[in-house]
């Protein structure tokens, strides 16, 4: 009798529905984690070298640090370009796997290297011979400063050849699936990084002290040995995602059209972001230098945040592709909110950290109790904005999966042109609320663009997007 019992229960159309979905969906959720943990883990350790980099330059003095510094925002700009291939070779590929057609996601692979490389040659290049001009344009009066910032970027703009010319083969790698392979290389390129940074900026074990044209060095020297390993990783036919020399070298003009077709809004969007940020900046530096020192620590701070929410973007971008690849919006929508649920609890859960010990990550940069007042206000105030921001993130990462560059870049551009610039001004000097304004206007920036993105996501518009 209890064996006819459970045999009914377990046999029951309902209950057997529920333990698919609930499988299903617990598949999902690995499948999700198994894509956004080592992005986590890369973009945490990037953080951290990024900290140690500047605290061995730091050492060198002040003069050493605006160096390194001063001339760096026109080549972040320059960046965006091809930050934008890499987005959109990982939705391409991960389409492409999806549907099965693995020789189109190789000659995407390929192409995009190739465009990569190109654009990257000319772009890059050139600036090579105006490296003094960049950085005197860029504010440099002090003598010092202008000789060590031209020899810092005479050395950096090589190693920032062989980075942009290989972010497509990240992106087609992240397409196919694996984000471990990615992780793995930017582990010891940051670790010969911060090896070359000791060895040729202080001069150990027999090398030569080059101080700050020894950090450019060491970076540059690591992203070559980056790019190299990247390049042999795509030619290996083992590999989650290979190609091969005729794919490389062969321009073919109807992929080359589907890349720059969905990445020149998602660079544009970089772009646009970058060059507003510059004048949003702008206006919290004529606020003084205690609220800008606090402006740029709490910025710094805030950035832990973003890990957890662009690495569930990441898994977004390419659970979606892949899903509408193989015909599956459903299963492009369920990953989608498997990856917000996973991305609101993180980010929410340093939103609340953010509110309620402000003072513990300023201290980690200063011990000046000004600038650790004002940057704590930041940070409570920025509180708020993590769960938008992760939202926005996780969103805007769903529809470039799916090819909506276009979406993600208007609303962006929208947000920070006429919602944050303009109540940055409004705030600050109309209304006279200084430092504690220039951080509100944060908030009402990324709700603004959570509305813009909920709308078009949940209008499903984009599952019907053609690549």
């Amino acid at each position: 009798m209890a064996s006819k019992i459970l045999r009914t229960k377990v046999e029951d159309p309902e209950i057997l529905e529920g333990t698919v979905l609930v499988e299903a969906r617990e598949n999902l959720t690995r499948e999700v984690w198994r894509l956004a943990w080592p992005t986590f883990a890369e973009s945490l350790l990037g953080t951290m070298t990024q900290i140690i980099d500047t605290a061995m330059v730091g050492r060198l003095g002040p003069v050493a640090v605006a160096s390194t510094g001063i001339g760096m925002q026109p080549l972040f700009l320059a960046q965006g370009i091809f930050m934008g291939i890499g987005i959109a070779t990982n939705a391409i590929v991960a389409r492409y796997v999806g549907a099965g057609e693995r020789e189109n996601a190789r000659i995407v692979t390929g192409q995009s290297l190739l465009i990569s490389t190109l654009l990257s040659l000319v772009i890059f290049l050139p600036l090579l011979f105006i490296s003094k001009d960049i950085v005197i344009f860029m504010g440099a009066r002090e003598e010092g400063v202008i000789k060590y910032g031209t020899i810092y970027l005479s050395w950096i703009i090589p190693g920032l050849i062989f980075m942009t010319s290989t972010m497509g083969i990240v992106g087609a790698l992240r397409g196919a699936g694996d984000t471990k392979t990615p992780m793995y290389i930017n582990v010891l390129v940051n670790l010969i990084n911060v090896f070359g940074n000791y060895l040729l900026i202080y001069g150990k074990f027999g090398f030569p002290m080059l101080g700050v044209e020894g950090a450019a060095i060491a970076t540059t020297f690591s992203r070559l040995i980056g790019a190299i390993l990247l390049i042999l990783v795509i030619f290996n036919k083992k590999s989650a995602m290979s190609t091969d020399l005729k794919h490389c070298l062969h321009i073919d003009r109807e992929f080359i059209l589907k890349l720059v077709n969905l990445a020149y809004p998602a660079s544009l969007e970089r772009i646009v972001l970058s060059v507003a940020l510059l004048f949003y900046t702008r206006i919290v530096a004529l606020l003084g230098t205690i609220p800008y020192a606090a402006h740029s620590i709490a910025m710094n701070a805030e950035s832990l945040s973003f890990m957890p929410g662009l690495a569930f973007a990441t898994a977004a971008t390419t659970l979606v592709g892949q899903s509408l690849g193989a015909r599956n919006p459903e299963k492009a929508e369920e990953a989608t909110y498997t990856c917000l649920k996973l991305g609101i609890y993180f980010m929410g859960s340093m939103g609340i950290l953010f509110f309620s010990f402000p003072q513990f990550f300023m201290r980690i940069y200063t011990d000046n109790a000004d600038v650790i007042g004002y940057g704590s206000l930041a940070l409570r105030v920025v509180a708020f904005s993590q769960i938008p921001m992760a939202i926005a993130f996780i969103i805007s990462g769903a529809l470039r999966g799916a090819g909506d560059t276009r979406t993600v870049l208007y609303a962006t551009a929208v947000a920070v042109w006429c919602i944050r610039l303009v109540l940055a001004y409004l705030f600050v000097y109309i209304l006279r609320m200084g430092f504690f304004g220039a951080w509100l206007v944060m908030i009402f920036d990324w709700l603004f663009r959570v509305g813009w993105l909920v709308i078009r996501f949940r209008s499903g518009g984009w599952k019907d997007i053609k690549i």
